[in-house]
């Protein structure tokens, strides 16, 4: 009698280790098989489904592909932000209208603290160092006798910072432009945050009391930088206001309301709560305290609770008032006692049965923090290996973050990325603009699940090592058509790895010297890093890079070294350049291999 062959479902794409798991032998085996078929690989090898049904069945196996039923079923359909997945198993006849909870945006100096001074009737700004925002809190008003949540954040950093985390508050952004300056660079990563977040936009044009104000002008600006208002016939209401002279806060505020309205924000109040730390803080009389921001149910005094790796029983809570409260329905913001230690800003708690299930809990999550930690950075999406994402149908589009060196390269750039892509996965550009990439390029990047893209750019430093940090992936270009063919391949699954830059030390010209066998010398401080003679350099003079090249000699003192660390002194001859000047950064930097 002929045995039957074994029928195994196979995902479209998967590692050497997993096949091996899937089919219950050793990955020596199948690294054997597949050295059988002409194929060179290793245990984390990246296999598709042609090349693993080979595998499987040269070892009595008959593969059937495993289709990605359930990612095609919520391509678009799925809830976009953090409090819609919180109800989203919720019973309709349960869902209540909770107040909307909003986040205030803009270019530094178009007067957000201004302007939420005036909406809650007290003087912020004035005690504040600079007029700058201190801290993040958040606090309720009244209007028409609705709530409404304002988050006082210093902007969209903070905003992107918590979404890194995981998390969103904001249901609502207020877009703050003064009408005598228009639109400004923060205002366009203002818009670019509030977009890849999915979070409906309402423009408050600022300052229209000043002579010099030209609403007309900013309208457009907005409009070339994809925010259509209604009066353009787009769907983003904007309001005339005057924080100074405290005109037309209430169209705004009814604005609000109208948008909120339109988003239909809704909760459950009759359930356990769950939400969002909007600050933390250890107190050194009353211990580890945070501001809890709840999106769904009703949070009590009492109720045992866990916030990322931080636990309790809730002791005491507090309005924005520092008045006591025993419960806080939905969109209320409360400052909580109780925690065994200080929860991360961003991060979500929910309320559990018992103490002891929330130190459970908690205790899990630092293991597998620090699990993470050891095994290092995981990259959500990179260029090389989006193409296997998107065949095993994690990965519906392609987010981009752009940085040109002037607008000139920018509209080419958008205009052939936005060409690509097909029904499978779409690009989708976050932000494109101009200048070095920072680190709130970076943090976008995260929030997002985005690659960073650059263009006749460089990277800052914070940048650079936020960007390791949390994996996220930089590619830099000189050449449009490289760029555009390198995205293109990754689509289809052609992109090979690649080489880039690692700074692995800097150094600060101070002086000069002469030496007749060798020629100029720079002598130098190395600022970070180390500075290694098999390394090669770039000299920077301010933001303009003057030479990159190889490295002639390396001393210290009188004698030739192999590498200089932080803190001391040497002597740097480079192949071919002798123009040294004072304060002149030498980068020394060598080529690895992107996996």
């Amino acid at each position: 009698m002929v045995a039957a062959i074994k029928r195994v479902e196979v995902p479209s794409s998967l590692t050497v280790r997993e096949l091996a798991a899937l089919i219950n032998v050793s990955p020596i085996d199948v690294i054997k098989e597949l050295m059988n078929n002409g194929v060179m690989a290793n245990i984390n090898q990246l296999l598709d489904f042609d090349t693993a049904a080979i595998v499987v069945q040269g070892m009595g196996f008959e593969a059937q592909e495993l289709k990605p039923v359930e990612q095609e079923k919520t391509k678009e359909t799925g809830p976009a932000t953090l409090w819609q997945r919180l109800y989203a198993d919720e019973d309709e006849a349960n869902l209540k209208p909770r107040p909307p909870v909003v986040t205030v945006m803009g270019h530094v100096d178009h007067g957000k603290t201004s302007l939420l001074d005036v909406i809650r009737h007290s003087d912020v700004a004035g005690g504040e160092a600079g007029g700058i925002t201190q801290r993040i809190g958040a606090y309720q008003i009244v209007h028409a006798g609705r709530k409404i949540t304002f988050l006082d954040t210093p902007g969209h950093e903070a905003f992107t910072a918590m979404r890194a985390r995981g998390a969103q508050a904001t249901d609502l952004a207020v877009l703050v432009v003064a009408a005598d300056d228009g639109v400004m660079p923060q205002t366009i990563e203002a818009i670019s945050h509030a977009k890849a977040a999915r979070v409906p936009i309402v423009v408050a044009l600022n300052k229209i009391d000043k002579p010099n104000a030209n609403p007309e002008r900013v309208k457009k600006e907005l409009a070339d930088n994809g925010l259509m208002i209604d009066e353009y016939g787009g769907d983003v209401l904007c309001i005339a206001v005057s924080a100074k002279k405290k005109q037309n806060i209430d169209d705004l505020l009814e604005a609000i309301l109208l948008v909120a309205d339109n988003t239909q924000i809704k909760a459950n109040p009759d359930r356990t709560a769950i939400g969002t730390v909007i600050e933390s803080k250890m107190d050194k009389s009353r211990g580890p305290m945070a501001t809890l921001l709840v999106q769904n149910g009703t949070l009590e005094q009492g109720d045992a609770m866990v916030a990322g790796t931080a636990s309790g029983r809730i002791r005491a809570m507090f309005d924005e008032k520092g008045q006591p409260v025993s419960k806080a329905t939905p969109s209320t913001p409360v400052e909580v006692l109780g925690l065994t230690s200080v929860p991360a800003a961003g991060d979500v708690f929910k309320v559990v049965k018992s103490e002891r299930v929330a130190k459970g809990i908690a205790a899990e999550r630092l293991m597998e923090a620090r699990q993470a930690a050891v095994s290092g950075p995981t990259r959500p999406v990179t260029l090389n290996d989006v193409f296997a994402q998107i065949q095993a149908g994690k990965v519906k589009e392609l987010a981009l973050i752009i940085k040109a060196d002037g607008q000139g390269s920018i509209e080419p750039i958008v205009n052939s990325l936005e060409k690509l892509g097909g029904e499978n996965v779409k690009v989708n550009i976050l932000q494109a603009s101009t200048g070095n990439i920072s680190e709130n390029d970076v943090n976008l990047a995260v929030a997002s699940h985005g690659i960073v893209i650059g263009f006749d750019v460089s990277v800052d430093a914070a940048a650079r090592k936020m960007a390791d940090a949390d994996g996220v992936d930089i590619r830099l270009y000189n050449i449009i058509y490289k760029l555009v063919e390198d995205v293109e391949k990754a689509l289809k699954g052609m992109l090979e790895p690649v080489y880039e830059d690692r700074i692995i030390g800097r150094a600060e010209v101070r002086q000069t010297f002469r030496i007749k066998s060798i020629g100029v010398i720079a002598g130098c401080i190395v600022r970070d890093g180390a500075a290694q003679r098999e390394a090669k350099a770039r000299v920077r003079r301010g933001e303009e890079v003057v030479f990159n090249g190889g490295i002639h000699s390396l001393k210290r003192f009188q004698e030739d070294v192999r590498e200089v660390k932080t803190g001391f002194d040497c002597g740097v001859a480079l192949a071919g350049f002798t123009d040294f000047k004072e304060n002149d950064m030498i980068e020394f930097y060598v080529k690895e291999r992107v996996s």
